[in-house]
């Protein structure tokens, strides 16, 4: 028997001990702090992507060589 056996009913054991210890508006203020947290996490994973997006964006860059993008303008 070990942690991963502890199931629905002592899950409630654990909620309810945590309710009593902590009372009802420290627990809701720790939880709005945790769902900031994660607001915050989600948010600077989203802006990594963006940069990294921007980051190849700008590796991507045309390597025509000079003589046939005047031939190319020439056309038009």
């Amino acid at each position: 028997m070990g942690i991963g056996n502890i199931g629905l009913p002592g899950l409630l054991l654990i909620a309810v001990v945590v309710l009593v210890l902590f009372g009802r508006g420290k627990i809701s203020s720790l939880m709005g702090e945790v769902g900031k947290g994660i607001t915050a996490f989600k948010k600077g994973v989203s802006d990594g992507q963006q940069e990294l997006e921007d980051q190849k964006a700008e590796e991507a860059k045309d390597v025509t060589p000079e003589e046939e993008e005047a031939k190319d303008k020439d056309k038009v």
